[in-house]
């Protein structure tokens, strides 16, 4: 893994990440063991899944990410 803060003395840059991260360790990977590696990134994967295609968020008017984006996409074609 790589560290995510691209400026010295810059930790908010860091802050969506955390956020993002701070997410599935608590809701689904605290105090669970996987027996493999593979395990444990498929997990990672269906979060991810989960947190972009599926869960609603308030501040984009109760849509997915996925669908948020891609209404914007349209309005952007739509424009142009």
């Amino acid at each position: 893994m790589q560290s995510s803060m691209r400026r010295k003395g810059a930790c908010w840059d860091n802050a969506p990440r955390e956020s993002l991260w701070g997410k599935p360790s608590m809701a689904r990977l605290y105090g669970q063991r996987f027996a493999t590696r593979q395990a444990l990134m498929d997990e990672v994967m269906n979060w991810i899944s989960f947190y972009n295609c599926k869960r609603l968020h308030s501040t984009s008017g109760y849509v997915s990410s996925m669908e948020f984006e891609r209404r914007g996409h349209a309005t952007r074609k739509d424009v142009a």
